[in-house]
C-alpha cells in the first residue's frame, strides 16, 4: 500500500486566498506603481525571514517603518479574507511601542476576532513561505468560525 502526501508547490502557495489578498494588500499601498511589475515571490520576500537573519536583527533599536508597515499589511489581509467570508466589516488595531511590544487586535462591532501579542516586533517574519500561508490562513479562519459563532454581536 502506497501512501500518498499532499505537496503544495510555490505557483500553488501563491494562488492561496491568504497569500493571494496580502500581495493585492502591497499592491494597493504602492501610489508610483512600482510593485506592479514585481513578481509575486519578490512581493512576499520580505515577509520571510531566516531563523539565521532573526537572530541578527537587534532588538535594542525602535521598529522599522517598513517593518510596521509589513505587520499591519498582514494583519489588514487576514482582516479583509475574513470580510471576504462573512460579508462583516473588519476594523484593524495595531499598537507597538518603542520597544517592539504590543499586540494587533481585528475586530467587528464589539467581537474581537483576532488578537495576538507582539513581542521582537523588529523580527516579525515568517522562517519559510508556507509557514506565513498556514499562519495567514489560521488565523482567517479562527476568525470566520467567531464571527458566524456570535454574528448578533457583529452588529453595533
Amino acid at each position: 500500500m502506497t501512501v500518498q502526501t499532499e505537496t503544495t508547490t510555490t505557483t500553488d502557495i501563491y494562488s492561496a486566498p491568504f497569500i493571494k489578498e496580502l500581495i493585492r494588500a502591497v499592491q494597493a499601498q504602492d501610489s508610483y506603481g512600482v510593485y506592479k511589475s514585481w513578481s509575486p515571490e519578490l512581493i512576499v520576500k520580505p515577509y520571510i525571514v531566516s531563523k539565521q537573519e532573526k537572530r541578527q536583527i537587534s532588538t535594542e533599536n525602535e521598529v522599522d517603518p517598513m517593518t510596521l508597515a509589513r505587520i499591519k499589511l498582514f494583519y489588514n489581509a487576514i482582516a479583509t479574507c475574513i470580510e471576504l467570508e462573512t460579508n462583516q466589516i473588519m476594523q484593524v488595531v495595531i499598537s507597538i511601542n518603542h520597544e517592539g511590544f504590543g499586540w494587533a487586535l481585528v475586530f467587528c462591532g464589539r467581537l474581537l476576532v483576532v488578537s495576538r501579542t507582539l513581542r521582537d516586533a523588529q523580527r516579525f517574519g515568517f522562517t519559510s513561505l508556507e509557514k506565513l500561508e498556514d499562519e495567514g490562513e489560521k488565523m482567517t479562519k479562527a476568525g470566520v468560525e467567531l464571527v458566524n459563532k456570535y454574528k448578533e454581536v457583529c452588529k453595533l
